[in-house]
């Protein structure tokens, strides 16, 4: 499986240790994942990862994935049978009209390349993919005075799932707001807020900071699809 700098493994969080959070094994993480920033939400009584746009995570505990939406979207995928699930945070890049066609093929690649890293991670993990249950949230119009991404990044996703011959169980897309996901791959539940009031910038900055790094950002390499486990 290729990755391709925007979109990676939830990054590490050093000189922090996991071994010391209820319910959590760093020994049973998956592979690029064990050492990532993880807390205990006693609210939520989970352990907690956060993910950022162009990350992804997997699990096969009992964790709680957490992220912001604004334009982006998130896929949670899992295994309904073993509870085996994880979430991604992407974005296409912009096309532009003077090379449109080049631009929107480069988007749909890197839409393709999202999904599938997930997926696979997910087979890898021991997921059967006729198993898979799928949920999608975000794509909202946060980004003003900019072509609307949030409807771009909805079609994409919705598409892919059809070619995919994968069915959405639930979905929570579009709006203007941006919305705070929880999800909890052991037994499929979502919450999602959407955030009607901000006291600041920071998923524009963020949104408008990681498509910029899209526009540089090269796309090569193949990824590979694994079969499913039975």
């Amino acid at each position: 499986m290729t990755r391709i700098p925007a979109i990676a493994a939830v990054k590490p969080l050093s000189g922090r240790s996991t071994s010391a959070l209820p319910g959590f094994d760093p020994a049973l993480a998956q592979p690029g994942f064990a050492h990532v920033n993880r807390y205990f939400d006693p609210l939520l009584n989970h352990v907690v990862v956060k993910i950022l746009p162009g990350e992804f995570y997997v699990t096969t505990q009992g964790e709680a994935v957490v992220t912001v939406l604004g334009s982006c979207v998130s896929a949670c995928i899992r295994d309904r049978r073993k509870g085996i699930g994880g979430m991604n945070h992407f974005m296409l890049p912009e096309s532009f009209a003077t090379e449109a066609a080049h631009a929107n093929g480069r988007a749909e690649r890197y839409g393709n390349i999202a999904m599938e890293q997930l997926i696979n991670s997910l087979l890898k993990a021991g997921a059967d993919r006729s198993q898979l249950e799928v949920k999608v949230f975000g794509g909202g119009r946060v980004l003003a005075q900019m072509t609307d991404i949030g409807m771009r990044n909805i079609a994409f996703v919705r598409h892919y799932l059809q070619v995919e011959n994968l069915a959405v169980a639930a979905e929570d897309l579009g709006d203007i707001h941006p919305r705070h996901v929880q999800y909890f791959p052991a037994t499929g539940k979502v919450r999602v807020r959407q955030l009607r009031s901000l006291h600041n910038d920071t998923i524009v900055v963020r949104e408008r900071s990681y498509l910029d790094k899209l526009k540089a950002d090269p796309i090569a390499g193949e990824v590979e699809i694994f079969g499913g486990v039975s």
